[in-house]
Order: C-alpha cells, then structure tokens, then sequence
C-alpha cells in the first residue's frame, strides 16, 4: 500500500495533529522561549497563516498534556525543569470560527464560551457583565487549582474585522470586547500566561494602551518564522510531497522549488528575516499537487479595494512598492485614510527591504498568487465594471504568443471604450483621463506578466513597457496627445531594442498616440525588424 502522510490542511487543533499523526512542523522552540522570557503577548499575522495552531500549541502545553509533545525540540528544552508540564486552568477564548456581521452575535460568542468555564469551575452566582464574569472565572480558577491562569485568545480582532462594512456595529462590538479585554490588566496577579492573536492592531481597542506590558512580538525578529513554513522546514518535513508534485508536473525538483516559492513564498515579518511560506497555500499545492489560488480563494479583498480607491494611493504604487515605518505599520485605525497598515497586517503586502538610516520599510507583493490575484480583482473597479471579472487577459496572452501585435493593440481599443465619462470639474477631466490610462495599461501588463517577461524601459506607469514572450520581444510606446510617429521615434531615440537585437527573436515596436479628447487609442504604428 502507498505510504500515503496526511497533511494538516485546515487543522487547528495541536492535539487532534498529533493524536491523528498529520505532519508537524516542530514550532515547540517558540513556545519555549515565549513562556519562559515573558508573559503577556500579541502576535499579529495574515488569516489562515497558522496563529490558531501555535495557539492551540500553547494550550496543550499548559494543560500539561506531555504526551504530545514526545520527540518534539520543547521535550529536550524541559527536561530539566521541574516546574514543567504543570496542568495550569487555560481560559481560552476562540473568534475564529464565528461571523460577527450581525448584531448580537458576538454577545452571544462570548456568552457561551464563558458559560462553559462557569460550569467547569462550579460558578452559580452569574454576574451581568462580561468583565465581570470573566474576572470570575480566572480567579475561581486559580482558587481551585492553586495555580495562575493562562489565558489565550484566538483572532481578538475579528469581531471589528467582519463588521467593517457597519459603522455602529463596529462600534458596539468594539466597547464590548474593551470592556472584556481591560480585565486582563486588573487579573495580572492571577495570570501565569497571556496570548493574544489577530490580523490588525486595532489602536482604538484598550488591549494595547491598558495593558502596558503586554510585548507585541509582530515585528520581532526572534518571532518572525513563528508562523508560517521556511524554505528549510517545507525541505526537512515536505521533502517527499515535494518530490511527488515534481513528478506530477514533469518538473526537476529544483524547478519545482523555485516554482512553489514564486508562488506562495516571500512573506517576511522583520527586516531581513527568513522568507516564509504561506502554509495554507502551501499544503494544498502541494496535496493536490496543482499551482492554484488556495489563500486568495478563500476570502474576497472587497474591503482592500475600497480603502485603496477612498485613498491618494495609486494602483501602480502596490507593484512598484511603498514605504512606512514600523509604527505606521502597526497603527490600524477604520477611519485612517492610509491603506498601507491594512494591506501589510492582511498579507497583501510584505516587508521586502529596509531602510536602517530612516526606519523605512519597503513593501510589496509577498509572492505570484497574491499579486496576480489580487491585481485580477482590481480590474472590475479600475475598468468600473460590475462583472466578475472585466478583462480578458488570457485573448491578450493569446496573441501576445502569436506575436499578433495588431490583435493586441484593438483589444486595447475595445477595453478603452469600455470605461465611463468622467464626472470630474472640467480642469481636472484631463488627469482623470490619463489616470485611467495609466491604470489600463498597469492593469493588463502585470497580468501579462503571469506568461510573459515584462521589463520596465522607463516609467512603466507611463505605459512604456518591454514584454518577451517566446521568439518575440514586444516593444510598447505610448504617447498622449501625441502622434504615432513621434511614440515610435521615442523607441528609436531611446535605443530600447539595443539590448534585444543580438538575441535573435522577433523585435516588434509599437507606437501608439491616446486621445484625451477620444478617451482612447486613435493610432498606433508597428514596424518589426
């Protein structure tokens, strides 16, 4: 029979993982270090990335449930510590698995969780508060157990996350987990450990000006590979499934490494830390042995895109990478206009360089599915279009293999007569105009990107590109209220097919005039040599 291991897709719970021999990648080390350098704790990190795992980790580790950790790096770590492996009371408080866009469902969430230690801790005398309540709890516990608490609670932030789009709701929700949360400093002395997970860092909430020892390790970079599957551990503990996705796909190992990390690797949550591997992503890649949208699919950037057109941000300015410093990064506000914390803290953006001097951080694109995915979504709302989706990239990829440059540019024409009059006042029209220019043009040669080379020869946000695909090498120039002669003396004065002319492919160049007034293409020459 096949030797067929099972892979943790979906699992969040450590103690079903092990019971159940799915494949673990050891995080144990972490959890040692945690508990034992400090003791109340936030970590921030993208859905689906692992957090309720890792928490779920510490859970069965102050259960005191040794058995489950046999052969793992914290047996070795403990095993002179007499005070380990001691059954500590764990209130643990889960958001995860709830939709809380409708009113009273968080009440409700919250209710029956603490209902449930009530009746372990023997608890009659039912407070009216949640604060309370919970206040309750932990020191019955300790009462009865002679020993502090540890509390841990997964996704904090989803009740606020969920009701974005209602503005009252988010705030009754936001004074019901303040008045639950701001316990946590008033327990301290009752509280052996404290754990925190969640995708922002909410400023507003009171967790992080109340609780002023609470350590955030989000950009700690001891913490950064806490969460989430390093190049090496996908090697040391997927080796085999790699091996199998290799084979399926008529790929050499190496080039299928390089393909998976094109894919779904490149996340890093310090300056110059070890990439990492988004896991969901990951494990189903490499069960159904496919290169797909796994993450992507799972849930819709609707928000995003919203905060991104509400911004001065442009499109183009995801692709090319921006900047913000660690506490812009950490400060997410509902009502702060600047997109950036929000792209980083959900994982459409990463960190991808640092600026030392300045405390500067440079993000982009984490990896192949985000981008192309997340640039597909776009494309409804630069081409203000309802559909699902409102371009046909795969015709221009088409044509683009079969060097069908005159194909291509009518396809531009088409999309160009698709957009809206503007209903801007009349001395702004002519910047509206070729800001959607710019953004058609953005839109379609990074997705074009997703089966051709695209190289930038100058401003790409001025449209001026270089795509190699096969035998042929496209070489675009477009002009505003210019000629096509004049885009096309552009290419030659600027000597753009020099590099390519010793290459021996097909060189096509293009040039193009845009007609403010038209709002589209009026023009456009190809000359091949």
């Amino acid at each position: 029979m096949q030797n067929i291991r099972k892979l943790p897709i979906g699992i969040q719970s450590f103690e079903d993982l092990r019971k159940n021999n799915y494949i673990y990648i050891d995080k144990t080390e972490f959890v040692y270090n945690l508990v034992h350098s400090g003791k109340v704790y936030f970590l921030s990190r993208p859905r689906r990335f692992g957090k309720s795992l890792f928490l779920s980790t510490l859970k069965a580790y102050f259960e005191g449930k040794k058995e489950l950790f046999n052969g793992l790096k914290i047996e070795q770590l403990e095993k002179d510590n007499p005070d380990a492996w001691k059954a500590y009371p764990v209130i643990y408080l889960n958001f995860a698995q709830d939709n809380f866009s409708s009113k009273g469902t968080l009440e409700d969430c919250i209710n029956l969780q603490l209902k449930k230690y009530e009746e372990e801790y023997g608890i009659t005398e039912i407070e009216s508060r949640f604060a309370g309540r919970f206040i309750n709890i932990v020191q019955t516990a300790r009462k009865k157990t002679g020993l502090q608490a540890a509390v841990l609670i997964d996704e904090y932030d989803k009740p606020l996350l969920d009701a974005q789009s209602n503005e009252s709701l988010v705030n009754d929700n936001r004074e019901i987990l303040r008045g639950l949360y701001v316990t946590l400093k008033a327990l301290d002395e009752d509280l052996k450990f404290v754990f925190l997970t969640g995708v922002t860092k909410f400023s507003k909430v009171s967790i992080f000006s109340d609780l002023n020892q609470l350590e955030d390790i989000s950009l700690s970079s001891q913490y950064a590979t806490a969460c989430g599957i390093t190049e090496k551990e996908m090697l040391e503990n997927l080796g085999q499934e790699v091996e199998g996705f290799a084979a399926q796909n008529n790929l050499s190992k190496e080039d299928c490494i390089a393909q998976l990390e094109k894919m779904y690797d490149g996340y890093h949550f310090y300056e110059n830390s070890e990439g990492v591997y988004n896991p969901f992503s990951l494990l189903n890649a490499l069960k159904k042995q496919d290169f797909s949208l796994y993450w992507f699919a799972t849930g819709t950037p609707t928000f995003l895109i919203k905060k991104l057109q509400e911004s001065t941000m442009n499109y183009m300015d995801l692709s090319n990478g921006v900047e913000a410093t660690a506490q812009e990064l950490q400060d997410y506000r509902s009502d702060n206009p600047n997109p950036v914390p929000l792209f980083y803290q959900t994982g459409y953006l990463t960190i991808k360089g640092y600026d030392r001097e300045f405390g500067v951080y440079l993000l982009k694109y984490p990896n192949n599915e985000v981008k192309y995915a997340f640039i597909n979504s776009l494309a409804p709302a630069i081409l203000n279009n309802n559909r699902s989706t409102g371009l046909d990239v795969v015709s221009f990829a088409r044509d683009i293999k079969k060097g069908d440059a005159e194909s291509v540019m009518a396809r531009f024409k088409s999309l160009f007569a698709t957009l809206p009059y503007t209903t801007a006042r009349k001395e702004k029209q002519d910047s509206v105009i070729e800001q959607n220019f710019q953004n058609v043009f953005y839109l379609v040669f990074t997705l074009l990107g997703q089966w051709s080379t695209v190289e930038e020869t100058s401003s790409f946000g001025r449209a001026d590109c270089v795509l190699l695909n096969g035998n042929n090498v496209f070489i675009f120039e477009f002009k505003r209220d210019k000629t096509a002669d004049e885009a096309l003396n552009q290419i030659e004065e600027a000597k753009y097919a020099g590099p390519y002319k010793s290459s021996g492919k097909r060189i096509i160049k293009i040039g193009a005039s845009f007609s403010t007034k038209e709002r589209n293409l009026v023009k456009w020459k190809i000359v091949e040599e």
